[in-house]
């Protein structure tokens, strides 16, 4: 019996502090890596081809998208995002478990393709808080933020599609659930046979 890894979708508003989220989330639990993109758009300073995204030409991504080599993809803001499905089955079926951080549309395109999939969403303590992060950033002219606002409604709207809720209002609580959803799924039967396989043969021996 070999072990499977497990697909997890993570989606989020904007400002809800995702990105932060999963980075330590990566670094809190073995055997779990995050897919990383295709994107049209361009590299910003501090990023990395291969690290952050994958940089692609509009052309690239279109003949990649012909080829049916995205498990989703979705237009964000202008440009275009994709993930690699070859990727994400490899390392699946390695064993390792891998994360998704995609809006509510990827999410459902993932699900379709791959029902097993576990979805979860990050919400922030309230519209205000919300705000003030999006604001908090100094990076953004209002009428940027207020189309971040819009959207970030929208993307909320669809929580109720998502396996689990994790509101982030204290940091380390909202990571210590992310881990503790992680980890419960690994508890699970299917898995934990074929982690221990040897030890329970033996045990029932």
């Amino acid at each position: 019996m070999s072990q499977h890894g497990t697909l997890y979708t993570i989606s989020a508003p904007s400002g809800a502090g995702k990105t932060s989220l999963v980075a330590k989330l990566l670094s809190s639990v073995d055997h779990l890596g995050v897919s990383i993109s295709h994107t049209t758009r361009t590299m910003r300073p501090g990023e990395q081809d291969g690290v952050n995204y994958h940089f692609v030409s509009h052309q690239q991504f279109s003949e990649m998208l012909d080829a049916a080599a995205f498990l989703e993809h979705a237009k964000v803001f202008d440009n275009y995002y994709g993930t690699s499905q070859a990727w994400v089955e490899a390392q699946l079926a390695k064993g390792e478990d891998v994360i998704l951080e995609i809006d509510w549309q990827g999410a459902q395109q993932v699900r379709k393709l791959m029902p097993q999939t576990v979805s979860i969403f990050i919400l922030p303590p309230s519209r205000e808080a919300l705000l003030e992060r999006l604001t908090g950033r100094g990076q953004d002219d209002s009428s940027v933020i207020e189309r971040r606002m819009q959207a970030a409604v929208e993307e909320m709207s669809h929580y109720s599609e998502g396996d689990y809720i994790v509101i982030n209002d204290d940091f380390e609580v909202a990571l210590a659930d992310l881990c503790a959803i992680v980890r419960s799924h690994r508890l699970q039967l299917a898995p934990q046979q074929a982690r221990h396989q040897a030890l329970l043969t033996a045990l029932l021996s």
